[in-house]
């Protein structure tokens, strides 16, 4: 092992020193005198003999894979690559070109940050609403930002995208990935850029090209002070190195064989990711390495929880999945990572990938069952009302066993992958040519409908009806039992033109424009946060399943539009689009009297008759009427069509 400084613009390499001491495993170097900004990278001697999995190769620079700073960027070059790109030997090949000019290099940081009494919010997940954003997207059109700050962890911690977080009463902000990552060759090769960012490349590296790492504690800070936690989106599933035939850039270069699951006696690579590689987190190095990863960023950068994309891979055993892997033990028992939030994005591509309702306590975990039915509802699909009341109270038949809570369902509507919400009603047929794959990327069945016409539309009838479909979808993920997420945008209805994988769409397309920032929509989600966070009975942690409480009450009741419950051939009928469900606390306490009302109407408008468990219903949130709040005389509404009501014994108004 070598360690090589460089000069302060990278381009030349002042000294190269050997490391002289090994300790198990481990080479370890000191070198006095270095400070903060001083460039570095590795080189490592060993076989290259990829039939065998070993890819070392001193003429290549490589990175830190514990640096905590990036500096410069990749320029791609064959030089980057460990064989000789066009050799009739192909990835067996071993190339001899030096590749540092190409490299960003590691950098020294500086370690000491007036954190100023900082604490974390610890927000309860039952008390959590996240909301999901992307550094740049999220601030870079934003009008009062100042110019210099947007697209930047600045921007994030900025005055004026704090105040919108508060106005909408999230309590989580959701980080699309932060950790250092570069722009796919086949990219840039086409004008286009890695803009959502799943492709890591330091564990332990904030994004530059978001700012440094003082700012983004600085915008942690801020936010904590405003009550807002920090989520990051990671990805430990895969690195940018790619397959056989990608560079030479950091893990492959030192230990190949050791941080990536190979297959065929060690030349290619275990693709679960379906990016080209899987890291293999059965070899305690590599668990090690995610390890010192998380406790860093929780330790270090203050932030308050993970959402680990396509979080099967990090599940895989020899055997297949395993809710006992050793990854899953090693995170259950640190101390450090036991106060913070665990999310799983539960799929890979590999075998048994699926695995909703898999994952052990206390990880949540992405619920596409969600996003899916509650989107066919809307829709108009026929028999989909058990599908609704499945979701409503928080997919107890994936999540209620092992003591899980009913909070462990994240329950979306739109997420960065996908539609947003404005294009769920806008558009029945993905636009996804501005990605140079002549429109086959991302997903074909989105259970979109465009209520009337495809695209942007300027009928007032259209422009209404989708309003509404956005309330009622909105509605019924802030009224259903779980944790909600919002993508963020959403709530001011922002569109991507019908693009719905825009991972490469580094410009107005993905950039949230609040310039056209609807003001009612925003209002609307306001309210309903509101009325979430003052009904406990919409937080629950235990699962609803009709249990008959102390008090004689049944926790949850369903009931048709005359206020009976339905029976059995109700359910089963396919044109049932009208459903009530009267909800109580599960568990006795001092908020057990809570109770409201809940109807979900897909059909037609008709008449209401409201149950008679109460003295006096009063409407607190119709979406066809968002600003009613009144009692209802003699317990009938007039229901509208196509949405929903929200009824409580007291009269209340909520307002955000």
């Amino acid at each position: 092992m070598d360690l090589c400084l460089f000069s302060p613009d990278g381009r030349r390499e002042l000294a190269r020193i050997p490391f002289a001491d090994r300790q198990d495993d481990i080479w370890h170097l000191h070198v006095t005198g270095l400070i903060a900004g001083q460039l570095y990278g590795f080189r490592a001697h060993g076989p290259y003999r990829p039939a065998e999995g070993h890819r070392f190769n001193p003429n290549k620079m490589v990175l830190d894979p514990y640096g905590k700073g990036l500096s410069g960027r990749l320029r791609w070059s064959d030089a980057l690559m460990g064989y000789r790109v066009g050799s009739a030997k192909g990835d067996l090949s071993f190339d001899l070109r030096d590749n540092a000019f190409a490299m960003p290099k590691s950098v020294v940081v500086e370690g000491r940050f007036d954190w100023d009494g900082d604490r974390p919010p610890l927000t309860a997940m039952s008390d959590t609403v996240i909301y999901e954003a992307h550094v740049k997207g999220l601030t870079r059109l934003h009008p009062d930002i100042p110019e210099k700050m947007r697209g930047t962890y600045a921007g994030l911690g900025h005055p004026a995208m704090i105040g919108h977080l508060q106005s909408l009463g999230v309590t989580a902000v959701e980080l699309l990935p932060i950790h250092a990552f570069f722009d796919d060759r086949f990219l840039v090769a086409k004008g286009l850029r890695n803009y959502w960012g799943y492709n890591s490349i330091g564990f332990f590296t904030p994004e530059p090209r978001y700012g440094t790492l003082v700012q983004f504690k600085t915008a942690v800070k801020a936010l904590h002070k405003a009550g807002i936690e920090v989520i990051l989106d990671v990805v430990y599933n895969h690195t940018g190195e790619a397959d056989q035939w990608g560079p030479t850039l950091c893990h492959r270069g030192l230990d190949n064989a050791s941080y990536y699951r190979l297959t065929e006696g060690g030349r290619f690579y275990a693709n679960d990711a379906g990016t080209g590689n899987t890291l293999n987190l059965t070899q305690a190095p590599v668990l090690r390495m995610v390890m010192d990863s998380l406790r860093y960023w929780v330790e270090e950068c203050h932030v308050d929880g993970f959402r680990f994309d396509l979080a099967t891979v990090l599940g895989r055993e020899a055997h297949g999945f395993d809710p006992g892997a050793g990854f899953f033990d090693a995170v259950r028992q640190d101390p450090v990572l036991a106060r913070v939030k665990l999310i799983a994005e539960p799929w890979d591509i590999g075998p048994g990938g699926y695995q909703l309702g898999g994952y052990p306590a206390p990880f949540a975990e992405w619920n596409d069952k969600f996003r899916d039915g509650v989107r066919r509802f809307w829709k108009g699909d026929p028999g989909q009302a058990p599908e609704l009341a499945r979701r409503l109270l928080g997919s107890a038949e994936k999540f209620d066993h092992s003591r899980r809570p009913a909070i462990s369902s994240i329950n979306y509507i739109a997420a960065h992958d996908g539609f947003t919400l404005h294009d769920v009603v806008t558009f029945t047929v993905k636009r996804n040519f501005a990605n140079g794959e002549e429109n086959r990327d991302g997903h074909d069945d989105n259970h979109s409908d465009n209520l009337g016409a495809e695209g942007p539309n300027a009928d007032v009838a259209i422009t209404a009806a989708r309003a509404q479909r956005k309330r009622n979808l909105l509605a019924t993920l802030l009224l259903s039992q779980g944790t909600p997420m919002v993508l963020a945008g959403d709530e001011i209805g922002h569109s991507q033109g019908g693009n719905n994988n825009a991972y490469a769409q580094d410009n107005e397309t993905s950039w949230i424009g609040w310039a056209d920032k609807d003001d009612a929509l925003h209002s609307f989600v306001s309210q309903l946060l509101a009325l979430r966070r003052g009904h406990r009975v919409l937080r629950q942690t235990r699962f609803l399943h009709g249990r008959t409480r102390a008090d004689g009450d049944r926790d949850v009741i369903w009931r048709k539009p005359d206020g009976a419950e339905p029976t059995s051939s109700d359910w089963h009928d396919s044109g049932f689009r009208c459903i009530g469900v009267e909800l109580r606390m599960a568990a006795e306490g001092p908020e057990a009297d809570d109770i409201l009302y809940i109807v979900i109407n897909g059909g037609a408008a008709q008449p209401l008759t409201l149950p008679g468990t109460v003295d006096r219903w009063h409407c607190v949130l119709d979406t066809a009427r968002p600003g009613l709040a009144a009692a209802v005389p003699d317990n009938f509404y007039d229901l509208a069509g196509q949405s929903v009501v929200v009824f409580s014994p007291h009269l209340e108004r909520s307002e955000p």
